[in-house]
């Protein structure tokens, strides 16, 4: 599978969240422990990409960049995309990334592992905001770029040594 550039690529940087409609495509890069989070509505071609770093906002008193907290991000990036016309009953989600980058030694180690607690907390905001996850890539210990294509609500994984997938 050939990845064509777009010429209405957009980029989301760490910590980022952006939202558009078709024809443009999103992308993020560098999705080791941080999960990127897809959400679409098919009817209306709008979708956002968001590239959480952390998976809860309460821990901390700085909260100035919500785009870096999961359950902070997901529900900005849901409300900017109904403002722009996406119906709520519409949207599904597709997520990637949460790698454990670093071997702690015990697997078991959970509290250490950022990626399982950002896939965990993201899973959560979702199904508590009642958006379907339709797919996921999430997991192992490599990074991924998310390429999301806003025309069909396909999103590609690549990553280093792997083949090119579909989720």
């Amino acid at each position: 599978m050939v990845v064509e550039r777009y010429p209405d690529e957009i980029k989301v940087g760490i910590a980022d969240w952006r939202v558009d409609r078709e024809p443009k495509q999103l992308v993020t890069l560098g999705l080791g422990s941080c999960v990127g989070i897809a959400l679409y509505d098919a009817s209306t071609r709008i979708g956002g990409l968001a590239h959480i770093m952390l998976p809860d906002s309460s821990q901390f008193q700085n909260k100035t960049n919500p785009a870096k907290y999961a359950d902070l991000a997901i529900p900005a990036m849901l409300e900017e995309m109904l403002k722009r016309g996406a119906k709520k009953s519409a949207i599904t989600a597709k997520i990637a990334g949460g790698a454990q980058m670093f071997n702690f030694g015990d697997k078991n180690v959970t509290s250490l592992n950022i990626g399982q607690r950002n896939v965990e907390m993201t899973k959560k905001v979702l199904a508590d905001l009642k958006i379907p996850l339709l797919g996921e890539h999430t997991g192992e210990n490599y990074g991924r770029t998310m390429i999301f294509r806003l025309t069909n609500g396909e999103v590609l994984i690549r990553a280093i040594g792997k083949p090119l997938i579909s989720i």
